[in-house]
């Protein structure tokens, strides 16, 4: 391709949930759209490395413990050798290609102009994308040949985010994963240490437990998954300790070591923990780094986030946010309606009247329940909330 350059009203940045949704709300609208994505499988990290393939192992792990627990007299349900974690998700590669066909189908159907490259930003109004073999993060670089540039009016970031790599752990070594790389275990291991007891780390825990490996959970807190009302957090440990869980309190990982007879941990209280592999879920960072924001002048916090004010505009004013890249709550559901949301503040469109799904926004809360989320919880992360049915 040419250096010659397609102007846009909406550029979106990012082929996940919020980015669909975004560029589907401008479609709709007959607004020229841009999607850009660094994939060719779109749907983010939720059809094709997150939810899609950890829901389907979870679906496997449950329906073999529950044969486990069957006494069927004279009839064996044991597995006949050792098992790969492919063998549990082999319907899994259907299920996540038939998501990536819809999406790209749906897409076209809008007439949605689908890039695939790494971008970044040339200038506030332009991106470029590029191969991502040739894209150095966080360097700005001249355009060349060959590179394709997009203009757009209004801009929509929504790349996502990805697992936080600490370094103390030597990711590319054997037997060291992360959430976005454990389903490509050779083998089921026997011991598996997971490293957070958060949402990840719990979830991925119970399912390699129900699968018959004895799971460690190392994390520096005193409790599982705080932001849940006590009582249920503490009902969830119990469960987990009565499959085989076994939880390790207030202990930090102070160094690990690979070797070929296992992963070794040391621990903060001074024990070493030895486990066949292990899982890290420390926590998420943004997916930001390749986009040189700074070009832009859009202002970046903590692990990437991007700060959005109560209409998910970015301190540029044309350029907006959405789904994990401004964190919390980064779920694809408040995700898709934040972007359907930026997009029609972006170009002047109706938005409803209800409560905005903003870190620093209000949520309304029906009367009978606080929809899975404490006071405490929300006061943490600055929500003001408002008990009552929404009208």
């Amino acid at each position: 391709m040419s250096k010659e350059m397609r102007t846009y009203d909406l550029v979106v940045i990012g082929g996940g949930p919020a980015g669909i949704v975004g560029a589907s709300v401008a479609t709709d609208s007959h607004k020229s759209v841009a999607l850009v994505d660094d994939h060719h499988e779109l749907g983010g990290a939720g059809v094709n490395t997150g939810t899609v393939p950890s829901k389907t192992l979870r679906e496997t792990a449950l329906a073999l413990s529950g044969l486990k627990t069957r006494d069927l007299c004279g009839v064996d349900l044991s597995l006949r050798r050792e098992a790969t974690v492919a063998d549990f998700l082999g319907h899994e590669q259907h299920v996540r290609a038939g998501f990536n066909a819809m999406i790209a189908s749906r897409l076209q159907y809008h007439k949605t102009d689908i890039y695939c490259g790494v971008a970044s930003f040339v200038d506030p109004h332009t991106v470029r994308l590029c191969d991502a073999k040739s894209r150095i993060a966080g360097e700005m670089q001249p355009v060349h040949e060959g590179e394709t540039l997009v203009y757009g009016k209004s801009i929509l970031i929504a790349t996502g985010s990805s697992p936080a790599r600490p370094t103390t752990f030597p990711f590319g070594s054997a037997e060291i994963y992360d959430s976005d790389t454990i389903l490509e275990l050779d083998r089921l291991p026997k011991t598996l240490a997971v490293v957070g007891a958060g949402v990840v780390g719990s979830e991925y825990g119970c399912t390699f437990a129900a699968l018959g490996t004895q799971v460690h959970i190392v994390d520096g807190r005193d409790s599982l998954l705080p932001f849940l009302d006590g009582e249920v957090s503490r009902a969830l440990v119990t469960g987990m300790e009565r499959h085989g869980i076994i939880f390790h309190w207030k202990e930090e990982v102070l160094a690990c070591n690979a070797a070929p007879a296992g992963v070794t941990l040391k621990l903060s209280s001074g024990p070493l923990l030895t486990v066949d592999a292990v899982l890290v879920a420390a926590g998420r960072k943004s997916n930001t780094d390749t986009l040189s924001l700074a070009v832009a002048g859009v202002q970046t916090g903590e692990r990437g986030l991007i700060p959005v004010d109560e209409y998910l505009r970015t301190n540029v004013p044309h350029i907006y946010a959405a789904g994990d890249v401004i964190g919390f709550p980064a779920l694809a559901s408040t995700s898709m309606e934040q972007a359907r949301r930026a997009v029609r503040y972006a170009l002047g469109l109706k938005v409803p009247e209800f409560s905005h799904l903003l870190p620093n926004g209000i949520y309304t809360i029906p009367e009978v329940s606080m929809v899975g989320e404490t006071e405490e919880s929300l006061q943490k992360h600055g929500v003001e909330y408002i008990v009552g049915r929404a009208r």
